[in-house]
């Protein structure tokens, strides 16, 4: 292959893959009359190429339908393929039968046209006039193509109506209340116990953990000023020490004490702080199986608070994983 301009139009049409031909005549900056004849020589000469042609079957066949016989049954018209280098124009003398000048052609467009796989540049073809010709019988314009199909419309079942019984109790055996004569069933509570003790849990993948509750400073305010924070008027800090070791083979890949709260003595659950002591460092995320850390949690809240428990659980809301210790009476 020695044309320059067929190996640029190759290594476009390379990177693309597969692509239409105005695609393809974009991305090389050429007329797409002469990429279509370009690639049909390029595609008979052995190359791994297939050009193909997509287009609308019922909008052709609307165009056919409305054609003379003479144009629907013409056979396609063989073009020669354009020279690689310019070519000067040269005269074609007129062929018998045929006017040299434009004349009126029977169901033909109605202006100059464009024929998919023709070169760029103006050529002459034998046989055919020397200048623009009109058509008749067909439009002079783009062609619409095919009308829209029609949709189906969607069908709409007709609305059920409820029986008053079901709308008024709800469906049988069911209720979306509670009753008040009946007690609600506690939630379940985990494992209890007191300052110092080692209680086992699971984690959310079914990690083993044991969680050990060392120390509650409370107040510790001293601590909370030596790092530099100020607590405002009416509240004090407190600091709870714990400790997390990993008995089974499965990783804990969370923050041990995410969800260590402190209890207060109206049951209103206390949030740790996001602050950390220099002197009680806190606790990193992750305990590797056969691991054991321990870690210090801060909690700032009012000063008339008065805290009876701590908790850990593995999840927001407790469950039968929650570990709680007691601290009312230490």
């Amino acid at each position: 292959m020695t044309d320059p301009v067929d190996t640029r139009l190759l290594a476009a049409l390379a990177d693309l893959g597969k692509a239409a031909v105005h695609e393809l005549a974009a991305k090389v900056g050429m007329d797409p009359r002469e990429v279509a004849y370009r690639l049909v020589a390029l595609s008979g000469s052995g190359l791994p190429l297939l050009v193909g042609v997509e287009s609308d079957p019922q909008g052709l066949r609307a165009a056919i339908a409305g054609a003379p016989p003479s144009w629907a049954n013409r056979p396609a018209q063989q073009v020669p393929a354009p020279p690689s280098h310019p070519v000067p124009q040269q005269p074609v003398p007129p062929v018998q039968g045929v006017p040299s000048g434009p004349y009126n052609v029977q169901g033909a467009p109605s202006g100059p046209y464009n024929v998919q796989g023709t070169p760029s540049g103006p050529h002459n073809v034998q046989g055919s006039p020397s200048g623009p010709y009109t058509v008749q019988g067909t439009p002079s314009g783009r062609f619409p193509g095919p009308p829209p199909r029609p949709q189906p419309p969607r069908f709409t079942p007709p609305p059920v109506p409820l029986d008053p019984a079901v709308s008024t109790w709800g469906l049988p055996q069911t209720a979306s209340w509670a009753r008040g004569d009946e007690p609600a069933k506690p939630a379940a509570a985990g494992r209890r116990g007191r300052i110092g003790e080692v209680m086992e849990t699971q984690g959310l993948e079914g990690e083993q953990l044991s969680v050990q509750l060392l120390e509650v400073q409370d107040p510790a305010d001293y601590l909370f000023g030596a790092a530099g924070y100020r607590l405002e008027e009416g509240e004090r800090a407190v600091v709870v020490h714990t400790e997390i070791t990993n008995r089974g083979a499965i990783p804990f890949a969370s923050l041990p004490d995410n969800y260590l709260e402190l209890l207060a003595a109206d049951g209103k659950a206390i949030g740790k702080a996001p602050v950390s002591l220099t002197s009680r460092p806190p606790h990193r995320i992750g305990v590797k199986p056969g691991e054991t850390l321990g870690g210090h949690t801060v909690y700032v809240l009012p000063d008339a608070t008065r805290v009876v428990a701590v908790r850990w659980s593995p999840r927001p809301e407790p469950d039968e994983r929650t570990l709680t210790w007691s601290i009312e009476d230490q």
